[in-house]
């Protein structure tokens, strides 16, 4: 049976606590999941510590954030069985859960000032398990109090949005792109290059195949394109690249939500990504 391999929780900015989302795989017929939560070990740990949960095989993963300096956007890198040891990856992740709390506080304090109902305490409490205060932890508070009616609708954009940008936005200082590659081959992940379409990559990635910079593209995702999706299979075609697919599931914490299953990998694919992860850690 296939897997999802690309799905968030409240370890970093689900909505669904890390041991609750195993089952979901199992009620629609995976045999394989992805906790894959932004730039942090939990997701892995909690992978390698439970191999098989709910009759369902959890891989270790973690999605990686990085940035194209030269286009000015956002990157997100699946990495598979990364060494939760690493210190390259340790490293990582602490400077991010750093600079994402400092950005994410320093916004709710300026929402104090806009809503008096909000107390940034409250966004807290939606931080408990990831230890990193989000914006969707902000606008859960918000929704609580009548403040707002969703996560990702008008009072999100007039607070967080790009553009016109948000009144209280403020964006963590991104690793370059290279390094974070260079991190996740130090931590010995198998590295695929998640959902192309979400911040117009397409140009990065070409670039990225042709230099063997990852071992796969997403290629089945929510927001893909037919376009760069059709493109992604092309590229894994000619350069022998892993096809993966993944809902990028984070529960209620989306602007159109989809469920476990959505999108998946076939089981051809998953055992590429396991050989090739045993290869590295020889």
């Amino acid at each position: 049976m296939p897997g999802d391999l690309h799905n968030h929780s409240t370890c970093s900015d689900g909505s669904v606590p890390i041991q609750r989302l195993p089952v979901l795989a199992a009620r629609v017929g995976l045999d394989t999941m992805a906790i894959s939560d932004h730039d942090t070990l939990l997701s892995v740990q909690y992978g390698y510590d439970h191999p098989t949960q709910d009759g369902v095989k959890l891989i270790p993963a973690t999605e990686l954030t990085g940035y194209d300096y030269e286009r000015q956007h956002r990157v997100h890198l699946l990495a598979f069985w990364p060494d939760p040891e690493s210190p390259a990856l340790r490293r990582h992740c602490d400077l991010m859960r750093q600079r994402r709390n400092e950005c994410c506080l320093q916004s709710a304090r300026e929402i104090e000032a806009i809503y008096p109902q909000f107390r940034t305490e409250q966004a807290l409490e939606y931080a408990k398990d990831s230890g990193v205060l989000y914006k969707s932890g902000i606008m859960q508070a918000l929704r609580e109090l009548g403040l707002a009616d969703s996560i990702y609708g008008e009072t999100y954009h007039y607070l967080f949005g790009w553009n016109p940008r948000g009144v209280v936005l403020h964006s963590p200082e991104y690793i370059p792109v290279q390094e974070v590659l260079a991190t996740a081959k130090a931590a010995g992940a198998v590295v695929v290059f998640a959902h192309p379409t979400v911040y117009k990559s397409m140009p990065l990635l070409r670039e990225l195949v042709k230099e063997g910079m990852v071992d796969g593209i997403e290629i089945d995702h929510p927001s893909n394109s037919p376009e760069d999706r059709a493109e992604c299979i092309a590229l894994c075609e000619q350069y022998g690249l892993i096809r993966t697919g993944g809902t990028d599931f984070h529960g209620a914490n989306h602007k159109k939500v989809h469920p476990v299953g959505t999108c998946t990998t076939p089981d051809d694919q998953i055992a590429r990504i396991e050989e090739l992860a045993h290869k590295r850690k020889k």
